[in-house]
């Protein structure tokens, strides 16, 4: 059966991807939605099952491992500050207009703060397909919008740590810190010291591929140990293909790691987060499902923008990157899951909130296409007045 399955999601989403740009989409766009056709929710060719989302996991730590791959570091320093506001400004205004719309929803005061805390959750990683498909993967906007991504993620799971300690959680806030900081610590001294080094021992063996591999053990060793310490594994695979990137073996592992992951994994990745929407019991809750969908798509928009703006960017490339920072993806689910079994959110919120984090996935693409295309259109008006 998970033969006939990885077939059908290879065929569909290149099949979708490819109509999808002829629509003047991004193909991510169609890959998402083919897996709404392909899933329980209409046709049921494909089930959500545990090795589905085991390859889906490889698919977006590969993703993002070639993200890193591909970062201008000396473009990622000049970008530090507006990092900062951008992630700063993601987490301030969806957490305080999450907090006031449970209250509304007679919330309690720390279940209203869990919902602006995973309403504050950003996953960059639909943002990075779309960013490379518009080549603005290596721009000022891109980088900015990759670091925004880790501060807003390091941000959200203190909070959370922070959140659940008052709840009567067995939590030691300190303690979560700690090994949130040693994990930062060990990555930046490993990717300088250590990842060059295996790579320089790899090389030489009398093997295949020896140096692709060894750039896949250190993506696969540096998402298990984020996770390990609670960051995401996004971030470390990150971490590792920044670290890669710095070293001579950069252009050979990003062509062969990019042909690995976009023949297969990658396709699986973005086929499956529409093979996760079930629309069982939504008719009921639709209302809610609309006004908290526009409420997480508005506060991260708008409110990243406004720390872009504040950073120096124009009005149009402050909006392009608030529209990368829309999408929740799997980190805003990991914490919904936390949440549900730390009795933070209730249950009959959490197939709410599920559909809420999968429209905000699919709308990043479409909104990304808008202002990136604005911005562009804009710089193209200034050359011509220049000229």
């Amino acid at each position: 059966m998970l033969i006939f399955e990885m077939a059908i999601i290879l065929l569909a989403s290149k099949l979708a991807g490819d109509l999808s740009v002829k629509l003047r989409q991004p193909a991510v766009l169609g890959k998402l939605l083919i897996g709404i056709i392909l899933g329980p929710a209409l046709l049921g060719l494909i089930q959500e099952t545990d090795i589905l989302n085991e390859i889906s996991q490889i698919g977006v730590i590969l993703l993002m491992f070639i993200a890193g791959l591909e970062t201008d570091t000396e473009e990622f320093k000049r970008t530090g500050k507006a990092s900062t506001y951008v992630g700063l400004a993601g987490v301030i205004f969806p957490l305080a207009l999450g907090y006031g719309a449970g209250i509304l929803l007679n919330m309690t005061p720390l279940h209203a703060v869990f919902l602006g805390l995973l309403l504050s959750a950003t996953s960059v990683s639909i943002s990075v397909q779309s960013l490379k498909e518009m080549g603005q993967l290596k721009s000022r906007e891109g980088t900015t919008i990759l670091g925004a991504a880790v501060i807003d993620d390091v941000l959200v799971i203190i909070a959370l740590a922070f959140l659940m300690s008052l709840s009567g959680g067995d939590v030691n806030l300190g303690l979560v810190i700690l090994k949130k900081v040693a994990f930062f610590a060990v990555a930046i001294l490993c990717g300088w010291k250590l990842v060059p080094w295996i790579l320089r021992r790899f090389a030489p063996l009398q093997v295949s591929e020896s140096v692709v591999s060894a750039a896949l053990i250190l993506c696969f060793m540096f998402a298990y140990l984020a996770e390990y310490t609670g960051v995401a594994a996004i971030i470390g695979a990150y971490i590792a293909g920044v670290s890669i990137s710095l070293t001579g073996y950069r252009h050979e592992v990003t062509e062969k790691v990019e042909t690995i992951s976009y023949a297969f994994f990658v396709p699986v990745f973005f086929t499956t987060i529409g093979v996760k929407v079930d629309f069982t019991g939504m008719s009921s809750h639709i209302g809610l499902i609309i006004w908290l969908s526009l409420l997480a798509i508005a506060t991260k928009l708008f409110g990243s923008a406004l720390g872009a703006r504040t950073a120096g960017f124009n009005w149009r490339s402050a909006m392009a990157i608030g529209a990368a920072m829309v999408s929740r993806g799997e980190v805003a689910l990991i914490i919904a899951a936390i949440g549900l079994e730390a009795g933070l959110l209730a249950p009959d919120m959490m197939t709410v909130l599920v559909i809420v984090v999968l429209i905000t996935t699919m709308v990043t693409p479409v909104l990304m296409k808008l202002f990136f295309k604005e911005q562009d259109e804009s710089k193209l008006q200034e050359a011509g007045g220049r000229s």
